[in-house]
This record gives structure tokens, C-alpha cells and sequence, in this order.
């Protein structure tokens, strides 16, 4: 059978798990359709998720349409965990983007779809709740095309919308309007579909428009539109035939070499890591040694990292043995000897296996990562009892494990541990499982906003081997400069590349990109371009004796150890200027209460644009600190009667204006020569 790994995509509560068990249900997966409420559906199975009745992680179940096995991923819509649909992305075959049909296009909807048009990911649009009060047809189509694909296509009609009787019914192969329809989207892409219908439409067979259809919705050039029902089942049989006639199926040579990514880690009762891995290409046995490699030491555009800083360096290449393995078949994952291309398999025994490992043959294009915003909130972790200190670094490198955008954060000199956030609702997350799961009482500290620093110009640095103070024996020349917003780290050799052993300069370059970690501010230094400008090392030595001898000859350790205080005396000469997040808000609220709402805008530091009004309805759009949602949205059922409707997400950095805000510093960036040889002897 062919394989079709499929990701649902959605705002926070349009419906996308309730379609995923009606989909199962339909395929006869399943018996009876879990509810969301009741916390009975098969893809929410956590017990946090039960209990508030959203998705927090991304899960797979399987299901069969005709010969195509499809793994479907259910992730999260709440915005406070974009970073599991993060994660999804890379391994999916096609889409299915939920909208409701009463709230229509919302900033969510708008987020995803522009990261799946980016991705060119083959999406296909279901207008879910048809039969809820105030679904509506036109206008969502409308904003569809407007706000998320202009080149859609409506697949059918509906009647009763609103009603528990609301229908969903497919266009025909004789609907003259669907046709006309059809290749007006289509010829757009195609210059002889039109040519054909110009010189005679009635040659132009319905086929033909279907097969083209097809071939342009799995090119991500078109969208088709369905509308239905999760609740009823309206419109789902008309989906399952939309996801087998429209999406491609998986690629891939099982005979080829063995490559694959990891989009997901999680522990089994026993505590045992448990990988999720897309194969690309070849077939994973039991027993079978498998080699992974890690990117970690690379963070382009990356704005955290989740470990700790380490003078022995980032790892590249592991390998371990694969001691068991499932693939998801028929609505869950049983075990099975092998995994092969296309598939989606959980490995055991890979036990130093990371999110976004690469297994076997690395990919010849690389992956592409940071399709959304990093999260623009921290927070300290305080645990309840000092001595529960530990078994808090613990649980919560556990959970970095499963989401590495937390970027565990460790301040050795305050004995403090922080998080990366999303959102408030993240945070109790958080709070709940160290409780749950690991028996932890934690409070957390006032979630701060996470900015960035950036180069404000050029600064260079030089220490050479063999002069005083330079305590190393490694030269090293660094040189920093400004870079184009949203190019990440760059780094660059000005000296030759046979100069000294390549080791010692992956050294300087990973130490380079740990090191802009934490900037004159102690914020993460982006969009910069670092150039090695000077390099020396002593050649290795021995005595007489044949027996190593450290003191007269370079090692790695002396790079990773120098590279530090030359780039931040070379970052402290260009100066940097901090960044802070911002939000595109929309709000809409009732027009008579559009005056009072103004002067709390103000406050918040939020620049509103012009308003419009329809009926008793003003709809304002506008940009606010990241650092000000939070108090908007306590504030807002206040100042509406509770009718206001918020909807914000992250669209860029400005700088900050006044008295840059300084992050607390750990202890491994030096500010001066005496503080970081103090560092660097203590660590030895």
C-alpha cells in the first residue's frame, strides 16, 4: 500500500480533533467518536489534555482510504504550542487546514496557511461546524480567498447551514459553474488548459480539469474547499475522497540508503526515549546499528538553545542499536521488525536521539527549521522545596527533550533555572506535568519578554599564541559585523583553510555561535556575520619518552576556551542594540465602546490603525509589545462587556526606545579578561 503522511492544521478550537476522530471513524478505525469535552478522543491522550479538552502534543494515528495507508498527525492549535506543529512540518506529505465556520479566517488560520504555502506543503481547506449556529458559506469563502488562498476552489454547496441538518454536497461533473470555475483557477498554471477552452470548451473534458486539478493541488499551486461537519459526518466522505484523489503520496526508495528525521521524543513507562522518525529513503530493522547525526552545534537564525554551555563541544555523529520498532497501522502504532521508506516509525534504544536528528544518510537539501516565531516569553522555575533543586533540572531537561524551544537555561551563580514560553497557558502546562509526572511543586516568577541584540557595526579582536596575556595556546582573530535582519549567524574564514587542523577551526565556530548566546545585554546576538581573521597553533609535541605533552602543544580546548574573550571584546567595540518582540494585533469590539478603549491602547504602548465599523462592530488593527498581550487580554472582558475579541501574533523586532532591558547573565560569557579566566580556571 502507498503511504499519505498527513498533518491537521488549525486555530484553537475549529474542530481539527473532532474531525480526526470522525476520519477514523469513517474508515472504521474506531467504533465510537471520542469527544473532546468528555476527554474520550484517541489523539488527545494525555491526561492534561482531557482535562482541558486541547492538544498539547502532536500525535499519530493510521487509517486506511482504499490502497493508501494514512498517518495522520493531530497537532496542537492553541498558539502557546506552535512549536509541536513546528516539528511536524518537515515530515509531512499534505494538509488538511480546519477553519470554523462560524469564526472563519482567524490569526492562527493566517499564520499556518502562510507557512504552508512557504513549504509548498499540498494543502487541502475543510470548512468545519456547518451545522453550528452562525456558520456561514459566502463570507468565509470570501475571506478564504482574501485572507489565506486566492487561488482556492470551492468543491461543493451546502443547505441548512446552521442546522443539525446542515448538508455538504459535491459539485457534479455537469456543473457548468464548477467548470468554469475550475479552469479559471487552473489556467492560471497552465497556458494550454486555456488555450484548449478558448479555441472550444466542450473539448475540454471534466477529466481532464480533475486530473489537472489534482496535479495542481499537489504542486501546493491550488487549494481546494470542502465544507462539513466533525459533529454530523457532513462533508467527511467528500474530504477522505478529496485526501485520496488530490495529495501525493510518500516518496521514497526502501532500498536505498537508510535516512530519515526525528519530529518527536517522548519517554515510555519505563523512563526508555522513544523516537519518532519519518523515513525518507531505506528500511530500519531490529538490531539494526543506525547512525544519527545532530546539528546542535549550528543555530542560523536560531534565537535559543537549549543546552547548557559545554567547553568539550557539540556532538556530531552517534550510533546506537535499534531494540524495537512500530509503525502505525490501523489506528495506532503496533511493532513490527522493520520501518521503511515513507513510513513513520517509533524506535527504541536510541538513547542519546534528539528532535531533529537526522538517522542514516543525512538530507542532501537540508531541512528547512524556524518556520514560525521563537517563543517571546521566559520565566524562572522556582520549586517548591530548595532541596527539590535537582530533581527540577532534571524533570524539566526531560521535557527540553520533548520541546527543545523551552531552552532550558541553567544560572549556576543565582542556582536558577529558566524557561522559554510561548504564552501564560504553556506556563501551567509546564506546572502541571512536573506535577504530575515527577511529583514537583513549582511557582514561577513574572514571565519576562525574551529580545535580541544585533550588531550596530564592526568590531575586530585579535590574541596571539605566545603573548602575554593570552594564557591559551591558540591564536585567534575575530572579526563581527552587521548582517541582514532574519539571516541568523554566519560564519566566515578569512584565513586559509589548511592553516591548522580543521578541528580547531569547527572549534572556533561552534564556540562562536555558544558564545552569541548572551551579548553585551545578555540577550541572543542574531543577524551578524562573524569572520576568522587570525589563526596560529602549536604543532603536537611529545617528550623523549613519546608521552603527550599538553603544556607545548594546541588543543581544541584552547580554542573553545579563547574564542569567548576575543568575540565579546570584538562584540563590545561594534556595540549592539536590543530588539524587542512585537505583536499584530486585531481586535474587534462594540463600536460604542471604541472611545474608552483608546486610552488603555496607549498604555500599552500599542499603535492602533485606522478602525472600521460594520453595524454595531469596530474592527481594529494594529502592533503592541509582546510584552503587553498578556495585560490586554486580562484587560479586555473588563473594557467590552466581554464581547471583545482579541486575536495577536508575533510579526517582528523594533528597537527598543529609552534604556535597553539587560538579562540576567549566567556565568560562561566574559565581560572582562580577569572575570572569564577566573570562569575558565574554576571549570578546569
Amino acid at each position: 500500500m502507498k503511504t499519505l503522511n498527513l498533518g491537521i492544521l488549525a486555530h484553537v478550537d475549529a474542530g481539527k480533533t473532532s474531525l480526526t476522530e470522525r476520519l477514523l471513524h469513517a474508515a472504521g478505525v474506531i467504533d465510537e467518536i471520542g469527544s473532546v469535552d468528555q476527554g474520550s478522543t484517541q489523539t488527545d491522550s494525555l491526561a492534561l489534555e482531557r482535562q482541558r479538552g486541547i492538544t498539547i502534543k502532536s500525535a499519530v494515528v493510521s487509517f486506511a482510504i482504499d490502497d493508501i495507508t494514512v498517518n495522520l498527525i493531530d497537532t496542537p492549535g492553541h498558539p502557546d504550542f506552535i512549536a509541536e506543529v513546528e516539528r511536524v512540518l518537515n515530515v509531512l506529505d499534505g494538509a488538511v487546514l480546519v477553519v470554523s465556520a462560524v469564526e472563519g479566517v482567524q490569526a492562527q488560520t493566517r499564520v499556518l496557511m502562510r507557512t504552508l504555502q512557504r513549504l509548498r506543503i499540498p494543502t487541502l481547506v475543510f470548512v468545519n461546524k456547518i451545522d453550528r449556529s452562525g456558520a456561514q458559506y459566502d463570507r468565509v469563502l470570501r475571506h478564504i480567498s482574501e485572507k489565506l488562498a486566492p487561488s482556492s476552489v470551492p468543491m461543493g454547496s451546502t443547505d441548512g447551514l446552521g442546522t443539525r441538518d446542515a448538508r455538504y454536497t459535491p459539485y457534479a461533473a455537469d456543473d457548468k459553474e464548477f467548470r468554469s470555475l475550475l479552469v479559471d483557477v487552473l489556467a492560471d498554471q497552465d497556458d494550454a488548459l486555456l488555450a484548449a477552452y478558448v479555441e472550444d470548451e466542450t473539448t475540454l473534458s471534466y477529466e481532464r480539469l480533475r486530473d489537472q486539478l489534482a496535479a495542481q493541488t499537489r504542486q501546493a499551486f491550488v487549494h481546494p474547499v470542502f465544507f462539513g461537519s466533525a459533529i454530523t459526518g457532513a462533508g467527511v466522505g467528500a474530504l477522505m475522497d478529496g485526501i485520496r484523489e488530490l495529495l501525493p503520496a510518500a516518496q521514497g526508495d526502501v532500498d536505498g540508503p537508510v535516512s530519515g528525521t526525528v519530529f518527536k521524543v517522548e519517554r515510555g513507562p519505563a523512563g526508555e526515549k522513544i523516537a519518532y522518525v519519518r523515513m525518507l529513503s531505506g528500511t530500519v530493522r531490529t538490531r539494526d546499528r543506525l547512525n544519527f547525526r545532530s546539528d546542535h552545534g549550528k543555530h542560523d537564525g536560531d534565537l535559543g538553545n537549549p543546552h547548557e554551555w559545554n567547553p568539550v563541544g557539540n556532538r556530531t555523529d552517534e550510533a546506537a542499536k535499534v531494540t524495537a520498532i512500530s509503525v502505525f497501522e490501523h489506528g495506532s502504532a503496533v511493532r513490527r521488525s522493520s520501518v521503511t521508506a515513507g513510513q513513520i516509525g517509533k524506535l527504541w534504544g536510541l538513547g542519546d536521539i534528539r528532535i531533529g536528528d537526522e538517522i542514516g544518510m543525512p538530507r542532501k537539501t537540508p531541512a528547512e527549521g524556524g518556520h514560525f516565531a521563537p517563543p517571546t516569553l521566559e520565566t524562572v522555575v522556582i520549586p517548591g522545596h530548595p532541596t527539590d533543586k535537582g530533581a527540577l533540572h532534571t524533570a524539566l531537561a526531560q521535557l527540553a527533550e520533548q520541546d527543545p524551544l523551552i531552552n532550558l537555561r541553567q544560572d549556576d551563580m543565582r542556582q536558577e533555572v529558566s524557561v522559554s514560553l510561548y504564552g501564560e497557558v504553556q506556563k501551567e502546562v509546564i506546572q502541571a506535568t512536573l506535577a504530575n509526572d515527577f511529583g514537583l511543586d513549582v511557582s514561577f516568577r513574572e514571565s519576562t519578554t525574551i529580545c535580541i541584540e544585533r550588531p550596530t557595526g564592526t568590531g575586530s579582536a585579535a590574541e596571539m599564541i605566545g603573548k602575554q596575556p593570552n594564557p591559551f595556546l591558540a591564536t585567534v582573530g575575530l572579526r563581527i559585523d552587521p548582517a541582514p535582519i532574519g539571516s541568523g549567524i554566519a560564519f566566515r574564514l578569512e584565513v586559509e583553510l589548511g592553516s591548522m587542523p580543521f578541528s580547531f577551526i569547527k572549534a572556533v565556530e561552534e564556540t562562536v555561535h555558544d558564545t552569541l548566546r548572551e551579548g553585551i545585554h545578555g540577550w541572543h546576538v542574531t543577524d551578524c556575520t562573524v569572520t576568522m581573521t587570525h589563526s596560529g597553533y602549536w604543532a603536537r609535541q611529545s617528550h623523549s619518552h613519546g608521552v603527550f605533552d599538553k603544556s607545548m602543544s594546541s588543543t581544541a580546548g584552547d580554542f573553545r576556551n579563547l574564542t569567548p574573550l576575543v568575540l565579546m571584546t570584538a562584540l563590545r567595540q561594534a556595540g549592539t542594540t536590543v530588539y524587542e518582540p512585537m505583536h499584530r494585533f486585531r481586535l474587534e469590539i462594540p463600536a460604542d465602546l471604541f472611545g474608552p478603549l483608546l486610552p488603555v491602547l496607549a498604555r500599552l504602548r500599542a499603535f492602533p490603525r485606522t478602525p472600521s465599523t460594520h453595524g454595531t462592530t469596530t474592527a481594529l488593527e494594529g502592533d503592541i509589545p509582546a510584552a503587553r498581550v498578556h495585560e490586554l487580554e486580562q484587560l479586555l472582558p473588563g473594557l467590552t462587556r466581554g464581547e471583545g475579541v482579541l486575536e495577536c501574533a508575533f510579526d517582528r523586532y523594533e528597537p527598543v526606545r529609552g534604556t535597553p532591558p539587560t538579562r540576567p547573565r549566567t556565568d560562561h560569557n566574559p565581560l572582562n579578561r580577569k572575570e572569564y579566566l577566573i570562569h575558565v580556571v574554576r571549570r578546569v
